[in-house]
């Protein structure tokens, strides 16, 4: 049994149309002119027919185009579809274009009779994604920004860290990004607005032709910038619009309230000693450094970030020098005295261990098979209501695996038994979750009152970048690595629990991350692991 004490958590990584219409003149008939009559009418009647030729065969042509790019583009993608959606701005805009850009398709055929496309996507269009999915997937981009440090041109040319080059990425358009912009802007969010409505002017100046006009980023981008007390700037991106339409009654309104409150603002200034100076800029750095930070901002989510950047992390070269990769047998267990594990030490104080190898591909399959039906959004409990709820800081879909719906689940949890020595039968259920773009998991605890021993954590896929468990107490980060299992103990073998084994699910940049959770109660474990009151044990 592995010496540690407390709970025990294990965890496997698993086109405009043009259309005329020419009316009909009916007049008094004679022979000459009404034949007369009859053939202008006719030559109206040939250009009408024309112009609706061309605006059905423009109206195919957009169809054409977007059907041949779809088609390249799903067929990329379905060659490896969680490699492909791995990427997190390919998954904002799949939310996209079945939310927003299908339905203007949807406008477009409704124009003429195609009765068979129109009720085969009004059937589809159930499973589509809906507003709140596309602001969820723009949110999990943000959130990525955020916690990666990344800039909006590295996210909108789609050369993220450790981005496989084999998988088709199309760059985000002045559209996408300018939604990014209002996602963020319907949320107060004006950090985020001035960043995303910034690259969407970037990306017109530089030429790229779009259906949103720079005069409205200007006004979102002048507003967003004004609320975060930017005076100077706000008023030069006012001054920029206005010369694109001198006749914007907003922007004309702005201009001259951000003149006054600027002129005021330099009077003040103006008239303010050193002291009062040496305050203001005070001010300002302070107003600087929270940029961008969430009105609930707490010190531990800048260590939570930092860890998930592979940065602070405390283990300095002689605590490193203790700790040691071997092959166990378990205190002999006769499973694996002739075939030993490769267990690792992750971490001394608490005590977190990796052993490798522990799931192989077929089993890892199995489980996600059985798993895939059933994941819904991952709830936690409300200790208000006593319910189960959805919450923001835990973004994942889970499910529950019972022993008995398959040899495979009831193969793992002996090998668990195995290698921890605790007992089982008395756990919960094996719990299988994916975290797929900007899924997270905000720093918690899994114990609860002498519950949840034992946490175990088996790692069902690799990811390429971000996705790592952090110990925000200890400055402690695990990455995932396919088919090995973490554990540690949550409680002393008091029962009390043990507050450095805090920790947090980091959001995944680059791919898709599984895990399987197995929670060990300390109930059933009182002739495997003796309860005593030191705590050094």
């Amino acid at each position: 049994m592995l010496g540690l004490m407390g709970i025990f958590c294990f965890v496997f990584f698993h086109g405009n149309d043009f259309y005329h219409y020419h009316p009909v003149l009916v007049t008094n008939l004679n022979p000459r002119g009404q034949m007369t009559d009859l053939l202008y009418t006719e030559k109206d009647l040939v250009t009408s027919l024309k112009d609706y030729i061309r605006a059905e065969e423009s109206k195919l042509e957009q169809v054409k185009t977007w059907a041949q790019k779809l088609d390249v583009l799903s067929a990329t993608a379905t060659q490896d579809p969680e490699g492909f959606l791995g990427h997190p701005v390919n998954a904002f805009k799949l939310m996209k274009r079945l939310n927003t850009e299908w339905g203007e398709l949807e406008s477009l055929v409704l124009k003429d009779m195609s009765d068979g496309f129109i009720s085969n996507l009004t059937i589809q269009r159930q499973h589509f994604p809906n507003d709140d999915d596309q602001t969820g997937a723009a949110k999990a981009l943000m959130r990525l920004q955020d916690t990666y440090r990344l800039d909006t041109q590295t996210i909108s040319t789609g050369e993220l860290p450790g981005t496989n080059t084999d998988v088709t990425m199309s760059p985000m358009t002045v559209e996408d990004c300018f939604e990014l912009g209002k996602i963020a802007y319907s949320d107060a969010d004006y950090y985020h607005t001035e960043l995303w409505m910034e690259q969407a002017l970037k990306q017109l100046d530089g030429g790229e032709e779009s259906t949103v006009d720079m005069v409205t980023i200007l006004d979102y981008l002048s507003y967003s910038i004004y609320q975060q007390g930017e005076l100077e700037r706000a008023l030069d991106y006012t001054k920029r619009l206005l010369k694109l339409d001198s006749a914007h009654q907003r922007a004309n309104g702005n201009l001259k309230y951000f003149e006054y409150q600027l002129a005021k603002q330099k009077k003040v200034e103006a008239e303010e000693g050193l002291k009062e100076k040496e305050e203001r800029e005070r001010e300002k750095r302070e107003v600087s450094e929270k940029k961008g930070r969430p009105a609930d901002y707490l010190p531990e989510r800048r260590k939570y970030e930092q860890l998930c950047r592979g940065e602070g992390i405390k283990m300095t070269p002689r605590r490193q020098s203790r700790m040691f990769c071997r092959y166990s047998d378990n205190n002999r267990h006769p499973l694996y005295v002739l075939g030993p594990v490769k267990q690792e030490d992750e971490w001394d104080r608490p005590r977190i261990i990796r052993y490798h190898d522990i799931l192989s591909n077929s089993e890892i399959e199995k489980v996600k098979e059985l798993a895939k039906p059933r994941l819904r959004r991952a709830t936690v409990h409300d200790p208000q209501t006593g319910k189960l709820t959805t919450a923001h800081y835990r973004v994942s879909k889970s499910a529950w695996l019972t022993a008995y719906e398959d040899p495979v689940v009831d193969k793992i949890n002996q090998r668990i038994e195995d290698i921890t020595g605790l007992n089982v039968k008395t756990a919960e259920e094996l719990q299988v979750a994916n975290y797929g773009v900007g899924g997270q998991y905000e720093p918690h605890f899994d114990f609860g009152p002498f519950v949840f021993t034992l946490s175990s954590l088996l790692q069902m896929s690799d990811v390429p970048s971000g996705g790592a468990t952090v110990f925000t107490d200890v400055g402690a980060a695990v990455w995932p690595k396919k088919g090995s299992a973490v554990f540690w103990y949550n409680l002393f073998a008091s029962g009390e629990g043990d507050y450095s084994t805090r920790h947090a699910a980091c959001p995944v940049l680059v791919g898709n991350k599984w895990v399987s959770n197995k929670w060990i109660h300390e109930r059933g474990q009182e002739f495997r692991r003796r309860c005593t009151l030191d705590e050094s044990d």
